[in-house]
């Protein structure tokens, strides 16, 4: 029996649930579905079309930034040959659909919005040879004007969605155990003016904020756990349910499933939620049940930057949240804004100051970004009401209100590049670091070593947050009184390359003492039903630090 063909197409650094509960539905409906990693080589993904001979190609395109490297593919894909329907999804195009057809004439449509039933339909059509530009939630040129149909209603029950394929996740993996990314629940109640997550729910008909019911989520955990060995799930969630009465209940459940399920105390995980929603008594209930990490989007250390950006937080909150995580026991990783459009020298000085408090205790590194003014976000049209949004389309920038934060931004930037930015940088070899140890704490047996191991580690990284803030505040001071040169660029490149090579060399030297030990717990785990998903011995071996997340708001 022929099965028609798709291919779609996306980041995969972490795994896309978002092509992986598209591509589920495809499955589903019927349908033969292959996923490619964008990063690929372009002759590689230009092989597996020909050789699937698909009915369409879809493009995974969140972010505009993205836009010119997905063109570039599109053009390489038609200028050899590939002539089947070409569509792209994600909340850039949804929320500016017609900027993107006319960027992008290789496309043929735009699926916008929530695109599991809309893409499944859409395919089905093309398939069958049928008219498709009715199709609800589809945009397309007709000529020289582009037209949008209805937009199709949200999802109403998540549950009747099928789970989402993972058919590239495999590299997710922390000394042996595997990791995957998972959703609760979709949507956000809150408003922040930075963020397009309220207008990509908001402009179609339906529920904003829409949970899984909590023992479909754990059934959907065991399945990782038992067939694929995933022992760490990272909760995507814009807000992980744990607000206000509701989300207690909903915890409750979820921390009973875990038990009836026989998950609870061999599975962890992470969570994202706001500082306002970090209470102690259900906090310690979730760690009790494996909770390891929370993700909390500070974003700002002053007042009048949590008013630009519609944060509805006091700084007490943030300040609370991260005691009381801090009392639990539990890690956490942060969003922070150092520099957003209300700044000034004050509110630099501000969030410099907020950030040693935050970091002092050096169980996580400091990091901080400039914000981004995203398309369709309400900041974005502010700026350009203001005269202020500058750049391009695909890559937009603004002035600050005191034109000398300009110059002092773009040579922080320069000098905190190869700390802050990629896989290798020295921010991400902590971040990757801290997650090893909390992982060896949760999931393996005690470790003789592990206290002082993370003495040691708790040393390097408040060492290395005190220069990279310190850095931050000397730059702003020399810009704000024109005190002359900045300090070396060079200089603090060796100077983050020493804290590196000392991390790792510390790192290195700790597993390979104690190999046997996380060895023993890995055959332990397996013969204990966790799948067949962990690595061998040789993968647990000391290596250099790579990161395993990718906070996309927190990007310098």
């Amino acid at each position: 029996m022929f099965l028609p063909n798709v291919i779609l197409i996306g980041f995969q650094e972490q795994g896309n649930l978002g092509v992986g509960y598209v591509a589920a539905m495809l499955l589903q409906r019927g349908f033969a579905v292959r996923i490619l990693d964008f990063r690929e080589r372009r002759e590689s993904i230009l092989d597996s079309i020909r050789s699937a001979n698909p009915v369409l190609v879809g493009f995974s395109l969140i972010f505009q930034y993205y836009v010119p490297q997905f063109r570039a593919l599109a053009v390489y894909l038609r200028n050899n040959g590939i002539a089947c329907h070409f569509c792209t999804g994600g909340h850039y195009p949804s929320l500016r659909y017609e900027q993107v057809l006319r960027d992008v004439p290789e496309l043929d449509s735009v699926v916008r919005f929530e695109g599991e039933i809309t893409l499944a339909e859409l395919v089905q059509r093309l398939a069958e040879g049928r008219e498709w530009h009715d199709v609800a939630g589809v945009a397309y040129r007709d000529g020289d004007r582009c037209i949008t149909n209805a937009p199709r209603p949200l999802i109403a029950d998540l549950d009747d969605l099928p789970f989402p394929a993972r058919p590239l996740e495999s590299s997710l993996q922390i000394l042996g155990r595997r990791a995957s990314p998972i959703l609760a629940s979709r949507g956000c109640c809150r408003d922040c003016s930075f963020c397009s997550i309220r207008q990509f729910y908001g402009q179609v008909p339906g529920k904003k904020v829409r949970t899984r019911n909590p023992a479909r989520v754990v059934q959907e955990m065991k399945a990782l756990y038992e067939e694929s060995g995933v022992s760490i799930f990272l909760f995507q969630d814009d807000d992980f349910p744990v607000w206000g009465a509701f989300g207690r209940r909903w915890v409750t459940r979820f921390i009973d499933s875990l038990r009836e399920q026989g998950l609870y105390g061999k599975v962890i995980w992470k969570i994202s939620c706001r500082s306002d929603e970090v209470e102690p008594e259900l906090f310690a209930r979730l760690r009790d049940a494996g909770l390891y990490m929370v993700y909390l989007g500070i974003e700002s250390g002053n007042e009048t930057g949590l008013r630009a950006l519609n944060k509805q937080l006091s700084l007490d909150d943030s300040l609370r949240a991260v005691r009381i995580l801090q009392h639990l026991d539990l890690c956490f990783t942060y969003g922070f804004m150092l520099f957003d459009p209300s700044s000034s020298f004050d509110s630099v000085r501000e969030n410099t100051v907020y950030l040693k408090q935050i970091t002092a205790d050096g169980g996580v590194p400091a990091v901080f970004c400039r914000m981004l003014p995203y398309a369709a976000t309400p900041i974005e049209e502010q700026l350009a009401r203001e005269g202020r949004l500058r750049g391009s389309v695909h890559n937009p920038d603004y002035d600050f209100l005191d034109p000398r934060l300009n110059s002092c931004f773009e040579a922080l930037n320069v000098l905190v590049a190869h700390w802050m930015n990629g896989s290798d940088a020295l921010a991400s070899q902590l971040t990757f670091a801290w997650h090893e140890y909390w992982v060896l704490r949760r999931l393996c047996p005690p470790i003789a070593g592990l206290q002082e191991y993370e003495k040691s580690l708790r040393s390097i990284t408040r060492r290395c947050n005190e220069y990279l803030l310190d850095l931050a505040g000397k730059v702003c001071q020399i810009f704000e009184r024109d005190l002359g040169r900045t300090p070396s660029s060079a200089k603090v490149q060796a100077d983050s390359k020493g804290f590196s090579e000392q991390l790792l060399s510390m790192r290195n030297a700790f597993v390979a003492q104690y190999q046997q030990t996380i060895l023993a717990a890995l055959e332990a785990a397996a013969a204990a039903g966790c799948g067949t998903g962990h690595k061998a011995a040789a993968d647990v071996m000391p290596r250099n630090a790579t990161t395993l997340e990718d906070e996309a708001v927190c990007r310098t």
